[in-house]
């Protein structure tokens, strides 16, 4: 009974330090602590671009529009639609109309942040991140720190809208099972304090304003940008994760990224990020893909149908970042009046569907010893990188180039369970390769009823795949195959 009783002192007093552990204001021990599990069991979540830069909603094709403003004053930005955004300006809105001229029209007269939770939760999402404020400095928060230093009402509860859109938001994804999160910008363009003096600004604003958001909220997730510019040092990175690990009401569950100062990416930090990219080779570190279902993060009226992916892209985008262990953040864009595009709606729900049926084989799960396995033919995989590479994911599976293989299979694993996750359907019989399962063991369609006959060849296992109609089919496509009782 001694023992029993010491035992669960030590238990107890372990956890309690844990609990208490201190963190310092250097990477070293900011990167020691381990990320909250919630996160890597996500799996999907939701950011949201929204701001003044909605009501114009323009960019070149392929860029940014809530970039908008930068877009419109600087010529260097040629290659980002300078010229053709300029054009549309004075065309639309005349040359005297200026970017905080936008803010009144900026109305949010149509939101209504419980429809928007109910659309991210029937998405199958596990967390929100929506924009907080942009480059633009804007908040969508009450904020005195950017009223004082903009000289300006600069926030969505005194101009604009006048509601509290992220406290809103918050409140109602809360509702859900949802985690809330939120995107903050280091820097500010044209703030008068930040192109006066970067310390000053950090100092008298940024820092402040930084904790009021994080005080008034406790986001769950908080996604930094706007780095770019200045070293971490700069930015005073570490003193505000150390205060935001210790002292902060998000300290417990709270996930951060890796955008805190021009050298952090990839480098410190929670997770890391990559940008209309592929995301990541493995799990070695927590990361995550981001990405609009067009070209903008904000919504942009000059993107049509053509340039939406597919909700097939988007599954299959899912299932191949999920694979090689990271979360898929996917951005929308709502319109100034506070309404989520129909295109967008649209494919957040049919992701939900698939879900429904599926996402056993995505949430919780964790890497197998194989990513994915693939056809004959040359093996060619997406390219790796930061920010912008290409990334053709139905090139990787229903429709390969000539000579080259296709991923036939994508891996995900639970407990003892491997999901076999198929972009073209098996017909008449699937082959896994390399993998050893216990006799007894029981193999079954997700969606469908019946558990499906298999066998042993060499080293693979032959399943007998179901002849599925449109009618009878569990999904529209990727189909799972769940293997339970396999072999360590």
């Amino acid at each position: 009974m001694r023992k029993i009783i010491l035992l669960l002192v030590i238990i107890i007093s372990t956890g309690q330090s844990f609990a208490q552990k201190k963190y310092e204001a250097n990477w070293k021990s900011i990167d020691s602590r381990p990320i909250p599990s919630w996160y890597t069991d996500a799996k999907f979540g939701i950011f949201i671009h929204w701001g003044p830069y909605s009501v114009p909603a323009f960019s070149k094709v392929g860029a940014y529009s809530e970039w908008y403003w930068m877009n419109l004053v600087n010529p260097k930005r040629v290659r980002n639609g300078y010229n053709e955004t300029k054009e549309f300006h004075n065309r639309v809105y005349g040359e005297n109309f200026t970017y905080p001229d936008f803010v009144p029209l900026f109305t949010a007269d149509m939101y209504d942040p419980d429809q928007w939770a109910d659309i991210f939760k029937r998405a199958g999402a596990k967390y929100v991140v929506l924009t907080s404020k942009h480059h633009d400095g804007y908040t969508l928060w009450p904020s005195k720190e950017s009223d004082k230093s903009w000289g300006r009402p600069w926030s969505s509860t005194n101009s604009g809208p006048g509601r509290d859109l992220l406290g809103e938001l918050t409140e109602a994804v809360r509702k859900t099972d949802v985690k809330m999160g939120l995107y903050y910008s280091l820097y500010e363009w044209f703030n008068p304090l930040y192109t006066a003096d970067v310390n000053l600004y950090v100092e008298k604003h940024m820092v402040p304003q930084f904790k009021d958001v994080v005080n008034k909220y406790a986001p769950s997730l908080i996604f930094t940008d706007g780095e770019w510019d200045y070293p971490y040092t700069t930015w005073k990175a570490t003193e505000l994760l150390s205060w935001l690990y210790n002292d902060s009401p998000s300290k417990n569950d709270v996930v951060i990224n890796d955008r805190w100062g021009k050298e952090t990416r990839h480098h410190h930090g929670g997770y890391y990020t990559t940008e209309y990219g592929s995301g990541m080779p493995n799990a070695d570190v927590p990361w995550e893909e981001n990405r609009g279902m067009a070209h903008s993060f904000g919504f942009s009226k000059t993107e049509n149908f053509e340039d939406y992916n597919s909700t097939q892209e988007l599954v299959y985008m899912l299932i191949d970042i999920v694979s090689r262990g990271g979360n898929f953040l996917l951005d929308i864009g709502p319109t100034a009046d506070g309404r989520i595009p129909v295109i967008m709606q649209e494919r957040l729900l049919e992701m939900g569907d698939w879900l429904d049926v599926n996402g056993e084989a995505i949430y919780g799960t964790t890497l197998w010893k194989n990513t994915c396995q693939w056809t004959k033919g040359k093996i060619e995989d997406a390219k790796r990188g930061h920010y912008k590479v290409k990334y053709d994911v139905m090139k990787l599976t229903v429709n390969p180039d000539p000579g080259f293989a296709s991923k036939e299979i994508f891996f995900t694993k639970k407990d003892n369970a491997l999901y076999c996750i198929c972009p073209v359907y098996p017909e008449g019989k699937l082959t896994v390769k390399g993998v050893k399962v216990k006799p007894n063991a029981k193999i079954t369609l997700l969606g469908y009823d019946k558990p499906l006959e298999w066998e042993k060849s060499g080293k693979d296992i032959v399943i007998k795949m179901p002849y599925l109609s449109p009618s009878t089919a569990p999904c529209k496509y990727a189909w799972t195959v769940k293997i339970d009782k396999i072999v360590k």
